[in-house]
């Protein structure tokens, strides 16, 4: 098969826009790496001090291909050098806490006044508003307020610490959505507008199948430990001591691997009776992954992955990050890079996770520092470029936009869901059996809302000439086949260009299209085990299967903003392009600052079994009634924590900066947990609050949906469903103070817009009913 050559060709797709980045965390400091890669001409803005600050090794990939001003906004003189900078720029973006971006007149009410065409992008750590909003930022608390540390199964049933940030990966990768957003919707309409996207968002965004609901109970497999909850997609420990994942996600990957390994008797059990749906309940689930946790026993890891190999089934070897990011199927496909730092000397990143044909991203180098004045002399200001239009439609930022969707499972699929609450026009193309994920109920139901389905067999002649027609007046094409199956289809680039020139394609697969691995089928937490996630969460115990679908909803995020850079690029060159991007480039991505490297790093932090928090002072403690999550940050706070639960002597007993490197087993933590053990959750919070001791309450997925805060913020909606009713699920992934924000509509029962699509692209009643009537199309 012939593949294409990726080359600098033409500017980059962002390459006409200056973006500032006044922001202090990981979140805001990745999303601008990702516009920057793409060309955007993004500039760090911080003092002296905040610079300090930054030792995190994971800055040096999240500030690449950037240009620094050294500003203090804390200051008079820097908080007036700010407003002239900004008043250059397209876009500006800001994490403060809610309240201190007012304080400094550089909230997006009073920045927009002043920069009609500016894009305001605030990325708060929690939320806009409430109780919770004004805690210090830190990931274990907002995973406690949100459910997501209650969402991942532990074996002790506690809530769960993520030793990787990948809350703040997504809050980046969808913020970088919205920028992108934003910015085409101000090419249309000539004005800017405030943005806000949230750590709320960010979870939304990652937990979109998971965080839904129907008849006020979620619907999906309670977790037994932290191996996997079916087991036909699972973890497994082999004779040898070394595990794996087997990845069987569909009913027939399952019967290829139980042939494979001689136990296809399992389906004939009482229990099972063949009935792959009774592989997801009681008796049958703890049935089956007996049987198979006793075979896979008997025989080393190797073996069992050859067999499977051979017959086609996904499966995944439980590997370390370091192996993983000198693997050649990473290095093949550009994502891993050496660059030479002044201070640190060979430095190894991530490179550009995302592969376009005309526009392709660079890694150019470090973060450069550049005097204001220089900056400042290259732009005019807004005051001497001409006035923007008086007013502007409140449509959805990618209103207009059409995009078919081809995908299937997750990463596909998902993908133009994104789009959608953008406000994209996206029609799910699936065959008339279905995306198979429709087997999975309320989590493929929130992994494609804002769609319309038309169920359609696009192999049959006249299936084939509706697509190219819809082909002719669509934008992007999105598909997440194994490599080669395009050509076959007849649907790749090249074929869909000679029908539209302008027409952007989006392939999604699992190993990129490069490598040894590149026609492997790849499913999450394939990937999770082969890049050390599942490893490093678990520590030096077993190995953990994360319930975020992190490299699924990473790559679908990624390959949203992709084809919003080639609609961008379009904008430029006047043709469209093949955009690229894999589940293995998210893996990296999504450790980027873990897989940072020079000599002499620190090593980045694994976890455990039931993982409760590194430490004493930053771990999940029981409450009678509930659970808390405690960070505390400083001496300051130990001493106002011993005091808040009556045990002024604490603080005799141990200096501070012990207290802090206390471990989360030991006897500050065993003295902690009796103290919080005696108090109802409610009164241990009020004790914290009143003592500025930062805390939070871990949320069980039940309280969701009705807990305040989150109400408050307009986290959840509810739609109607065919087949579920009413199904309350998240809103958005960013919100606007001009363009609507969220979900049109829920998501599409199969088929359900079948005659009404057929019908926008020219097919009337009688031929619709033929093409019903022979199987063609479902309706």
């Amino acid at each position: 098969m012939q593949r294409r050559v990726y080359c600098r060709a033409m500017p980059g797709a962002f390459e006409p826009f200056r973006i500032l980045d006044f922001s202090t965390r990981l979140p805001g400091a990745m999303a601008t790496m990702l516009l920057a890669d793409l060309g955007a001409d993004v500039i760090r803005v911080e003092s002296q001090a905040q610079r300090a600050r930054r030792t995190h090794p994971g800055f040096l990939c999240w500030d690449r291909n950037k240009r620094r001003v050294t500003l203090d906004v804390s200051t008079f003189a820097g908080l007036r050098d700010a407003r002239t900078l900004i008043a250059t720029a397209d876009a500006a973006i800001f994490d403060d806490a809610p309240g201190e971006l007012e304080r400094l007149g550089l909230d997006g009410a009073t920045i927009c006044a002043a920069n009609p065409r500016l894009l305001h992008t605030w990325m708060p750590p929690y939320a806009p508003r409430g109780r919770w909003s004004e805690l210090p930022a830190d990931e274990l608390l907002l995973s406690a307020v949100t459910g997501v540390a209650r969402m991942q199964p532990s074996y002790a049933g506690n809530p769960v610490a993520i030793v990787t940030p990948q809350i703040g990966y997504a809050h980046a990768t969808i913020a970088a959505n919205a920028i992108a957003a934003g910015l085409w919707e101000r090419q249309r309409s000539g004005r800017g507008q405030a943005l806000t996207v949230s750590g709320l968002h960010a979870v939304s965004a990652i937990e979109s199948g998971g965080a839904i609901t129907y008849d006020g109970a979620i619907t999906r497999v309670a977790g037994r430990g932290s191996r996997g909850g079916v087991p036909h997609y699972r973890l497994y420990r082999c004779a040898d001591g070394e595990w794996f994942f087997l990845g069987s996600l569909t009913a027939p990957f399952f019967l290829k691997a139980l042939e494979a390994i001689g136990l296809t008797e399992i389906l004939t059990e009482p229990g099972i009776e063949g009935d792959f749906m009774k592989l997801f309940v009681a008796p049958g689930a703890e049935l089956a992954i007996a049987r198979l946790d006793a075979h896979f026993a008997t025989m080393p890891r190797a073996h069992w992955l050859r067999i499977l190999h051979e017959a086609g089934v996904p499966r995944g070897p439980v590997g370390r990050r370091e192996e993983w990011f000198r693997e050649e199927t990473v290095a093949a496909n550009g994502m891993r890079l050496e660059l030479e730092h002044p201070v640190h000397g060979r430095v190894e990143l991530p490179g550009v996770p995302t592969l376009f044909s005309d526009t392709p991203g660079a890694v150019r180098g470090f973060v450069q520092d550049v005097a204001l004045d220089a900056v400042l002399a290259e732009r005019p200001a807004a005051a001497d470029q001409p006035p923007p239009p008086a007013d502007a439609p409140r449509a959805a930022p990618l209103a207009g936009v059409k995009v078919l969707d081809l995908g299937a499972f997750i990463a596909g699929t998902y993908a133009p869901t994104v789009l959608a609450n953008l406000g994209a026009d996206v029609i799910k193309v699936e065959p008339t059996g279905g995306d198979p994920f429709r087997a999975y109920g309320l989590s493929a139901l929130g992994h494609n809302l804002g769609k319309r389905s038309l169920a359609m067999d696009i192999k049959h002649p006249e299936g084939r000439a509706i697509f190219e027609e819809m082909v002719r007046q669509s934008d992007v094409v999105l598909d997440n086949f194994r490599m080669g199956v395009r050509e076959r289809l007849g649907i790749d680039y090249a074929t869909l260009a000679a029908i539209n020139p302008r027409i952007i394609t989006c392939s999604v697969t699992g190993y990129g299209p490069k490598g040894e691995l590149s026609g492997d089928p790849g499913f999450d937490p394939l990937m999770q085990a082969r890049s050390g996630m599942m490893r490093a969460q678990g520590g030096e115990d077993e190995p953990v299967f994360h319930q975020i679908a992190v490299n699924d909803t990473a790559t679908a995020m990624m390959a949203a903003f992709a084809m919003q850079a080639a609609l961008h690029a379009r904008e430029q060159t006047g043709r469209g392009q093949e955009v690229h991007t894999s589940l293995a480039a998210q893996s990296v991505l999504f450790q980027s600052g873990e897989l940072t490297w020079y000599e002499g790093r620190e090593p980045a932090p694994i976890g455990g079994i039931d993982f409760i928090g590194p430490g004493a002072l930053r771990r999940f403690y029981a409450c009678a009634d509930g659970w808390i999550a405690l960070a505390v940050p400083g001496a300051e706070a130990f001493q106002q924590l011993a005091l808040a639960l009556d045990h002024p002597e604490w603080a005799g007993r141990m200096t501070a900066e012990q207290a802090l490197a206390a471990p989360a087993a030991g006897d500050l933590a065993e003295l902690i947990g009796g103290a919080f053990a005696a108090l109802p959750l409610a009164e241990a919070l009020d004790r914290m609050a009143t003592r500025g001791v930062p805390a939070a309450p871990a949320l069980a997925p039940t309280e969701l949906f009705a807990d305040p805060w989150l109400v408050e913020n307009g986290m959840f909606r509810t739609v109607a469903d065919r087949t579920f009713g009413n199904v309350t699920c998240v809103r958005a992934y960013a919100d606007w103070s001009r363009s609507e924000a969220g979900f049109a509509f829920g998501a599409p029962a199969l088929g359900e817009h079948s005659r009404e699509v057929l019908a926008r692209f020219g097919v009337d009643e009688t031929a619709a009913d033929a093409l019903i009537a022979a199987g063609v199309v479902a309706g």
